[in-house]
């Protein structure tokens, strides 16, 4: 089963297979199967055409993949140019919410430390 190109993962369950898709979480994918009339337990390999396609209509009514993508970096893109604290903070790649940066928000700096191993290095086998 494809959806606007993505395809829906045939070993799980069709309302977490749904969530493969961005902009639709596990609650979004389940109201769309209630409006769909079919099973959340389902697997995407058991539903009949009919079921695929009233499926797909509800998820074309909302914004998912490129056009969300596009609209959340338009967001973005108009606070940078606003000059906005928040957009200032996106531009220099801090974090945005509040959140301390003096011990956290390694990796939204790049600052990711790979954990070394025991150090000890492979005993040679005789």
């Amino acid at each position: 089963m494809r959806i606007s190109g993505i395809t829906i993962p045939n070993n799980k369950r069709l309302k977490v297979g749904l969530t493969v898709l961005y902009g639709i979480g596990l609650s979004l994918s389940k109201s769309i199967l209630i409006k769909a009339k079919v099973s959340g337990e389902k697997k995407p390999t058991d539903i009949t055409p009919e079921e695929e396609n009233t499926i797909r209509k509800i998820i074309e009514e909302n914004k998912i993949e490129g056009d969300l993508k596009r609209d959340v970096s338009g967001n973005i893109k108009r606070l940078k140019d606003i000059k906005s604290y928040r957009g200032t903070r996106h531009a220099k790649k801090l974090p945005s919410r509040g959140q301390r940066t003096k011990t956290n928000s390694r990796t939204l700096r790049g600052n990711t430390r790979k954990t070394m191993g025991t150090g000890r290095k492979a005993a040679d086998k005789k």
